[in-house]
């Protein structure tokens, strides 16, 4: 069974990495560096999902235009154009909006609600551990440890 969205989110720590509209880029910096991500989001103080700032974003918007990172806020640089996925989506199917949105990271949303947030990384790892598991199945099959009998 293919695995879902909800399922990774249950992996990962509960915490939404989020700032409001008028944090720097300096701020959005310092909380992607210090949690290991590459994107934030950019929530109002009710918690609606305005953007996402990016890596990417940090690259052409900020250093490609020589904007101060101390003084530039996520709002005027962050992208607006989110594409996201429900909960209940699978893994196969954020794959799908990935590639074709050419997006690395997805906003998890339930009833205009952002529950999570999944990665490209994400997705890849729980691709790679589907196929492992799919290959022992079929070791197992193979050697006959499936309980069957051959010729019967």
């Amino acid at each position: 069974m293919a695995e879902s969205i909800r399922s990774l989110l249950r992996e990962r720590p509960a915490a939404l990495h989020a700032l409001g509209p008028d944090s720097t880029v300096a701020d959005a910096v310092g909380l992607m560096n210090r949690n290991n991500i590459g994107a934030v989001l950019v929530m109002t103080p009710d918690e609606a999902l305005l953007g996402v700032f990016t890596e990417r974003d940090v690259l052409r918007r900020v250093l490609g235009e020589r904007l101060d990172p101390a003084a530039t806020p996520l709002e005027s640089v962050m992208t607006r154009k989110v594409f996201w996925i429900p909960p209940t989506a699978s893994v196969d199917e954020a794959m799908t909006v990935v590639s074709e949105r050419n997006v690395r990271h997805l906003p998890v949303m339930e009833q205009e609600r952002v529950l999570g947030m999944i990665s490209v990384r994400d997705l890849t790892a729980a691709v790679v551990r589907e196929r492992e598991l799919q290959v022992a199945e079929l070791t197992s099959y193979m050697h006959g440890s499936y309980g069957g009998h051959v010729g019967s």
